[in-house]
């Protein structure tokens, strides 16, 4: 039953935002390190995991096309999100008008991020995903809160990107088994999409974040823990 794994994905998104209305002093630092630990960690997993099951399928010689495309189109999607997907904050200043640019990319971002985990069997990418998203939806809330939208506005924009990536995950499931358009062909090349998309994130958030590219003594253990949680899981995982 993969019921806990859409509840973890739900809350740890939705939790994460609404933290914005608990949170009364500055907690970037903290966000930063979680944001350093998950991507190490989604790095990890996709060198240990992702590329390699892609690889393993039919017509795998196309897979590395698939991956590109997944790299540039997050870059595209990052022109509309503006980096919220990393943890950023960014104040508009043009009224009450809803980022629709913003809104739109992350829940496209958080529904392509979900899809990999009908391939999770051994559970390592849903707490990578799960941890991302934490940053992220705080990042998304407080854009919303700092341009004034109500309470119920923010609740109902974090819901609606916290379905995102359970939405995700069970429409990969279909592609999978083929109960959905029988398509499962095609899954593969969906993952190598998925697979340039977590490559891009996670080496933005490692790289981006330090200053004179130096990475200071408490972004590295989150690093290093992040790559050594996903070592042990693909140790102990019978790989």
């Amino acid at each position: 039953m993969e019921a806990w794994k859409f509840a973890v994905l739900f809350f740890c998104a939705f939790l994460g935002g609404s933290a914005i209305f608990l949170v009364k002093s500055d907690k970037s630092k903290l966000l930063k390190l979680i944001l350093s630990f998950s991507g190490a960690y989604l790095f990890a997993i996709t060198v240990l995991h992702l590329i390699p099951d892609a690889y393993s399928g039919k017509d795998s010689n196309q897979i590395g096309i698939f991956i590109l495309i997944g790299f540039l189109l997050q870059i595209v999607l990052e022109q509309f999100s503006e980096g919220v997907e990393h943890g950023h904050i960014h104040k508009h200043h043009d009224g009450h008008v809803f980022p629709y640019g913003i809104m739109i990319s992350l829940c496209l971002h958080a529904f392509l991020e979900g899809m990999p985990l009908a391939k999770d069997q051994h559970n390592e990418l849903i707490f990578g995903i799960s941890l991302h998203h934490i940053p992220a939806a705080f990042a998304l809330a407080s854009i919303l809160v700092q341009n004034n939208f109500k309470k119920g506005s923010v609740v109902l924009y974090l819901l609606l990107f916290a379905i995102m990536a359970p939405l995700g995950f069970y429409v990969s499931i279909g592609l999978s088994n083929g109960s959905i358009g029988g398509i499962d062909a095609y899954f593969n090349k969906i993952m190598g999409i998925v697979i340039g998309i977590f490559l891009h994130i996670s080496t933005t958030i490692l790289f981006e974040s330090s200053a004179d590219h130096k990475i200071n003594a408490r972004k590295m253990i989150a690093v290093l823990l992040g790559i050594g949680v996903a070592l042990i899981g693909f140790f102990t995982g019978g790989h």
